[in-house]
């Protein structure tokens, strides 16, 4: 309670004779505080020394080194490890390990699940309107499925209905999950309908087989994935033959290794592994990693916690590269790096998303920040190898693409890093430049101009359709 100052200062002074008019905007706290606040607003003009030191701090370099008493000292080394730019890697590191270590020892709350001692009676609505109840209605399951074992009293019972052994319609759209999953198209390539009027599976004994094993082997989603990706079916190449395209263009009949590109939050995983950057920690909070501008402004309303936030507020250090797993998403909102790969927006709940090829992808590949510098810290891997040139660009398309290249795309290739030594070497600001982007530390043993080139060549490869695909 009481009274509450608050000094904004702007960023750069602000010239008066070039701007007699000035709008400014403070967000802070929710929408109900702000109504209820009443606030006086004061504009003051004056001179500033330009330091954002504190006085005390001031006070204390302006005396002799000598001088300085231990207490003294011991401040000016606080503040500087607190607020210097030399030590900011090693805070943000230091908070985000502290938050991490929290977020695996400490208590959290977790959402339960409590059943009423007298649950609220249900109704069938006359035209759906809550004012207007007719028949009372009891918790039960449709009479044309297996019925349920027990009382049905709670979502408990629901749930050991939908995975008895007599029902084996979960475990049948699961695994056509996993195989839409690993293959593009499931079995059955209408998952979001396996009633009537759903596509016929393909190969119907196999997802029966599948569905089985998955209930026999305990539900073990982890194993069911191993079996398929082992299978002869899977490791099977995409390359075929026009005969084979012209009796079976959509591969219904397995007859080739599944082809198609990957999803969005692989994509961006893709290339965050092979660049070296990819945090493999598991679990704890959401991130938000780089966003171009401030997108949720424009959508949101103003609020004080991450899904009402109204202005975006960027992580830093390895929180930028963790899994797009997660990647803090505003249903209304999606990462736009990902939006432009088909991410749905989660407005509502989709079974399959479509696969588009269109430019923005491209544009996003070659100039979104996280893929940039995923480049340059995949052109400081291909560099650590001491090599020459040629195993460089084998061992990066290796690396890239899991096969080595041909003769003739080792010639392209060498022709193109030739091409950006020459270019950076006239322009060493442009090299400098394309360095800076992204946020992970560069190797300053390494060249400009070299490290540039490199980095040109590693987008290239990143870019390729087949550093995107399954194949």
């Amino acid at each position: 309670e009481g009274p509450v100052h608050l000094t904004a200062t702007f960023q750069q002074a602000i010239d008066a004779r070039a701007t007699p008019y000035l709008t400014t905007q403070l967000n802070f706290g929710s929408g109900d505080n702000l109504i209820a606040a009443r606030m006086e607003i004061q504009a003051l003009t004056g001179h500033d020394d330009g330091s954002t030191l504190t006085p005390d701090i001031i006070a204390t370099l302006e005396l002799p080194a000598a001088n300085r008493s231990p207490e003294q000292v011991a401040a000016l080394q606080n503040y500087f490890a607190q607020h210097d730019a030399a030590t900011q890697r090693l805070r943000i590191d230091l908070a985000n390990a502290e938050e991490r270590l929290a977020v695996l020892t400490q208590e959290f709350p977790c959402m339960v699940m409590n059943v009423a001692d007298k649950p609220r009676e249900t109704f069938i609505l006359r035209r759906g309107d809550y004012s207007q109840p007719t028949v009372k209605v009891s918790m039960n399951t449709p009479q044309f499925l297996p019925q349920a074992t027990g009382e049905q009293t709670s979502r408990l019972s629901l749930a050991n209905w939908l995975t008895q052994r007599n029902h084996p319609l979960t475990a049948r759209v699961y695994v056509n999950r996993l195989w839409q999953m690993l293959f593009g198209a499931g079995i059955v390539r209408t998952p979001a309908d396996f009633g009537a009027q759903g596509e016929w599976p393909t190969h119907p004994a196999l997802l029966d087989w599948l569905a089985v094993d998955f209930m026999e082997q305990g539900w073990d989603v982890k194993r069911t994935v191993k079996t398929i990706v082992m299978s002869s079916t899977y490791r099977q190449s995409s390359a075929t033959s026009p005969e084979l395209r012209e009796l079976d263009p959509e591969n219904r009949l397995l007859a080739r290794g599944p082809r198609y590109r990957l999803p969005a939050e692989l994509v961006r995983d893709s290339a965050l592994k092979v660049s070296g950057l990819l945090t493999p920690s598991l679990g704890g909070p959401s991130v938000n990693p780089y966003t171009p501008g401030d997108l949720w402004r424009e959508i949101s309303h103003y609020g004080s916690t991450p899904a009402t936030a109204q202005t975006f507020v960027q992580d830093h250090g390895d929180k930028l590269y963790r899994r797009s797993l997660y990647t803090f998403w505003k249903r209304t909102a999606p990462p736009p790096n990902m939006a432009a790969f088909d991410a749905p927006n989660r407005e509502t709940c989709v079974v399959s998303r479509p696969t588009t090829n269109t430019p923005l992808q491209a544009l996003v590949l070659l100039n979104d920040v996280q893929f940039v510098e995923a480049a340059r810290a995949f052109a400081e891997r291909i560099l650590s190898q001491k090599t020459d040139d040629r195993a460089h660009l084998q061992w990066a398309f290796l690396t890239a693409l899991s096969r080595p290249a041909t003769d003739q795309e080792l010639a392209v290739l060498t022709r193109a890093l030739a091409r950006e030594r020459q270019r950076y070497q006239a322009n060493p600001s442009d090299a400098h430049q394309l360095l800076t982007v992204g946020e992970s530390p560069r190797d300053t043993n390494i060249a400009e101009q070299e490290h540039a080139a490199w980095t040109q060549l590693a987008s290239l490869l990143l870019n390729l359709s087949e550093a995107v695909t399954r194949n």
